[in-house]
């Protein structure tokens, strides 16, 4: 154990995890940076391919430059997106909900015609197949 240590001090293996750590972080902003720039609607083809070589070709400069210029906005445009799948998937529940309460309106309505003689057991039997074929 002291021969590993004496050939690899402590501040150096500090020092070699900040480095990897800085690495990991500026792959994280190199992901939200593409992932936000591609997400955009507002941006043109050209702003895009612009901003995709210069995180590229100058990747510190280029992560701090799009942080700087459009790292405020980031958040919003994430909440609203968020917001906009919500409301699809509720949109999307209601939708399915209602279509269920569809085929037992349906087989309530039957059964009351039954009831009132309107119609018969046969008849009643496949309105409520048909509804319950939904």
């Amino acid at each position: 154990m002291t021969l590993a240590s004496a050939e690899y001090p402590f501040l150096d293996l500090m020092w070699t995890m900040l480095v990897f750590f800085c690495w990991i972080a500026w792959f994280w902003l190199l992901f939200v940076a593409f992932g936000d720039l591609y997400r955009r609607d507002d941006v043109s083809g050209w702003a895009k391919a612009g901003w995709t070589v210069l995180l590229i070709l100058l990747p510190f400069f280029g992560i701090l430059l799009y942080l700087l210029t459009q790292g405020r906005h980031i958040l919003d445009r994430q909440r609203a997106r968020e917001a906009a799948t919500r409301r699809r998937f509720d949109d999307y529940v209601r939708s399915v909900s209602t279509s269920d309460t569809g085929g037992a309106a349906q087989i309530a309505e039957a059964r009351r015609l039954l009831e009132e003689g309107v119609i018969d057991d046969a008849e009643y039997q496949a309105l409520k197949r048909k509804a319950l074929a939904r």
